[in-house]
């Protein structure tokens, strides 16, 4: 059997995975907790499996709030790249995303987000999905303007 403890950290949670015999392996996301949700029967594909676009779009909510927080105005979405689906997310499971920052330039901020899922029924830790996606910071007007002002 499998156990999870969550211990805190300066830059989020460490997810210790402690197996039998007493061997431990640290499993540690990389970036900030954004968003956490709990993956529910109508966001099934036919296969009873999450839907992709649901993942992304819950990557994309979760970037975005970062990107927001960073540029202090609003942000749009202008790229994903390097969209990777690694496991199957599962009805029950609780899905984490977090976003490490990866640069900066003039009106642009680009993320690596990772999605991670803590399933109730096993207590497995997954990580499940990663993408880079970037944001452009918007005046009022929705033109680009600095990151930093």
């Amino acid at each position: 059997m499998i156990f999870y403890l969550l211990k805190k950290k300066k830059c989020g949670v460490i997810f210790t995975n402690w197996k039998k015999g007493g061997h431990m392996k640290s499993i540690q996301p990389k970036g900030i907790l954004t968003t956490q949700i709990l993956a529910m029967p109508a966001d099934t594909n036919s296969n009873g499996d999450i839907f992709g676009g649901w993942l992304v779009s819950h990557m994309d909510m979760g970037g975005g709030i970062e990107a927001s927080r960073l540029a202090q105005c609003r942000i749009v979405t202008v790229a994903i790249d390097q969209m990777v689906f690694i496991k199957p997310v599962k009805i029950g499971d609780v899905v984490s995303c977090y976003a490490n920052l990866l640069s900066v330039g003039t009106t642009s901020m680009r993320f690596k987000l990772e999605v991670w899922t803590l399933s109730m029924r096993d207590k497995k830790l997954k990580h499940v999905a990663t993408g880079i996606f970037t944001y452009v910071a918007i005046d009022e007007k929705g033109k680009p303007q600095p990151v930093y002002r």
